[in-house]
């Protein structure tokens, strides 16, 4: 039974599972021709959809192979027309050409035919000239029997009749020129100082040889002598000045050759009466400091004249022996002062003749630096100032500029004469210098003497404040050419044994005075 059971368990369930099995199957088929059916669809709608698309393409490509065939043929009228264009231009150019040819062919026919006429016009010239020749032949015979002079010596009196002759002319426009180029170089030159000196305008500072110290009482002067003289001493051994105590009243006199060491004498002895106390320890204390602020002013002062200028790059030596300057003076006009007014001077005159301003005014600036140091080096300031200047190397024409601006040597460029002009106008100008009366009219007397030592003088006269001399001399004693040299010898002399500001002129006069007296 059981056996059966499980017999027929065993048949029905295979029998559902075969069922299921068919079904299953059957289900499948059913789905795969579905899907086929589906993908028929599907397939036959993407055909008909890349029909329609493939459609729309050829439809654009059509337009777009029209529109492009269009465009082509445009492009192709248009360059056929240019063609045509140029081949009418070209057309034109040949028939252009054409009549040029036939013109230069013509052209060519009358050239040749005034050839020809040329050539027998010149073969009868030169038939005219052989004729000519033999009759000038004959007739300079005849000129030579007549005048009785060779061609060789007529041609040599005619040539030295013309040199004569154009001699005489060269020498009248010389004359002419040169006149012309001194009236207007006089007339520049007069202006340009005229501008200078109109567009300065600087102090005049004039020092002494001898500086004067003011005190309170006469009893201070016995306090500056000291005991048996030791604080008058010990002043002039920390000073190296003299001072002079005499009868003028609340005054002592303090001399010395160096103005830096008068100074310091002056500033140590204005402190000390301020102060009181004077014993030698104290002095020398109070020298030191006063030297001391004098170095500082010394070179304040140089850096102040640099910065007044514009002027840079100056060795810190020369700076120092620069503000030295302000502590000594030439014919009463103060060197510093002196200095500037030539580097400004400098200046204005090089920016009227288009030169370096900069480089005028640092040659007008040092021309006297050899100021600071000529009583302590032997030699003229002009030598002593171009040597330092090129010890601490400053620049060759700067050299050459200090060293001949007294025309110790020759100058090397116009900065040398420049300076030297500078120089003259600033000692020149009205109120530049001061000179007492007896130094005045001693120097009128000694120019005038100068002047009648001379062999064939006349008269001398010292004019125009002492800047002119004119000398008479007799005619009959000295010709025009020894006129000329004695002016030149006078000139020399003057600058020999003469001291002076500026320049003298000197003027020699050689003329003939006929008097007759009608009755």
């Amino acid at each position: 039974m059981t056996f059966f059971l499980f017999l027929v368990g065993t048949v029905l369930g295979g029998g559902i599972a075969f069922a299921y099995f068919v079904f299953y199957r059957r289900k499948q088929q059913a789905l795969h021709v579905i899907q086929e059916e589906q993908a028929k669809q599907i397939l036959f709608a993407a055909e008909k959809k890349v029909e329609e698309v493939v459609q729309e393409v050829q439809l654009r490509n059509r337009g777009d192979v029209i529109r492009i065939e269009k465009e082509i043929e445009e492009k192709y009228a248009e360059q056929r027309r240019e063609l045509l264009e140029q081949q009418r231009r070209m057309d034109k150019k040949e028939e252009l050409l054409e009549r040029k040819f036939d013109q230069i062919d013509q052209r060519e026919r009358e050239q040749e035919k005034r050839r020809t006429r040329l050539e027998k016009e010149l073969e009868d010239l030169k038939q005219q000239k052989d004729l000519y020749r033999e009759k000038l032949e004959e007739i300079d015979l005849q000129l030579e029997k007549v005048a009785r002079l060779t061609e060789a010596e007529a041609k040599a009196k005619v040539m030295a009749s013309i040199a004569d002759a154009a001699r005489q002319e060269s020498a009248r426009l010389i004359k002419e020129m040169e006149e012309e180029v001194y009236a207007t170089a006089n007339k520049k030159a007069q202006e340009i100082l005229t501008q200078a000196i109109q567009r300065f305008a600087g102090e005049v500072v004039g020092e002494h040889t001898v500086s004067v110290v003011a005190i309170p009482s006469e009893e201070m002067k016995g306090r500056i002598i000291g005991r048996e003289g030791r604080n008058i001493r010990a002043l002039e051994a920390a000073t190296g000045c003299d001072l002079i105590i005499d009868d003028t009243p609340e005054a002592v006199v303090i001399s010395g050759f160096d103005p830096v060491r008068r100074q310091i004498a002056k500033r140590t002895l204005e402190e000390l009466v301020l102060d009181g106390r004077i014993h030698p320890a104290r002095i020398e204390s109070v020298a030191r400091k006063a030297r001391k602020n004098i170095d500082q002013e010394i070179r304040e002062a140089g850096e102040q004249a640099l910065f007044d200028l514009g002027l840079n790059g100056i060795d810190i030596n020369i700076v120092k022996l620069l503000g030295q300057l302000k502590f000594r003076t030439s014919f009463t006009q103060n060197v510093l002062a002196h200095s500037i007014e030539v580097a400004f001077f400098c200046g204005m005159m090089a920016e009227e003749l288009g030169l370096d301003v900069m480089l005028a005014r640092r040659c007008g600036l040092l021309h006297d630096i050899g100021k600071g140091m000529d009583h302590e080096v032997q030699g003229s300031h002009a030598v002593i100032g171009g040597t330092f200047a090129k010890k601490f190397k400053e620049s060759p024409i700067v050299v050459n500029a200090i060293w001949s601006h007294h025309f110790d040597i020759e100058p090397i460029s116009v900065f040398g004469p420049l300076t030297n002009a500078a120089d003259a106008l600033s000692a020149a100008r009205p109120g530049a210098r001061r000179e007492n009366v007896q130094t005045y009219i001693k120097r009128l007397e000694d120019l005038e003497r100068i002047a009648m030592d001379f062999q064939g003088v006349e008269k001398s006269y010292a004019i125009q404040a002492g800047r002119e001399l004119r000398v008479i001399v007799a005619f009959d004693r000295l010709n025009d050419e020894g006129a000329m040299m004695m002016a030149r010898d006078i000139a020399n002399r003057v600058e020999n044994e003469l001291t002076y500001p500026g320049q003298i002129k000197v003027t020699v006069i050689r003329e003939m005075r006929v008097t007759e007296i009608a009755q």
